[in-house]
């Protein structure tokens, strides 16, 4: 399974929400709604996640090995990490 495309946009949100993405695989399946999160160790990718009724967030999807969560934030990271500095941010769906 490759990563053949990545789209990711600054968003200037709330907290510590910095960028929203969507990964394509194989050029079939496409997965939006990642986020990429300033944490206080630097950048993560947060995988798709719903709220559920008891006020838990569950993801909607989500690797299933380390090795597949790593080549997902390598990616997410490397194409918000290429945006151009002056790129505008898009304010969150809410």
């Amino acid at each position: 399974m490759l990563i053949t495309e990545v789209r990711v946009k600054r968003v200037d949100g709330e907290n510590r929400l910095v960028g929203i993405a969507a990964i394509t695989f194989d050029g079939s399946f496409v997965v939006h709604e990642l986020r990429v999160i300033e944490g206080r160790n630097g950048l993560f990718v947060a995988m798709p996640s719903r709220k559920m009724p008891s006020g838990e967030f569950k993801d909607v999807a989500h690797p299933i090995n380390s090795e597949t969560r790593q080549m997902i934030e390598n990616a997410v990271l490397d194409a918000y990490n290429k945006l151009p500095p002056g790129e505008p941010a898009e304010k969150p769906a809410e």
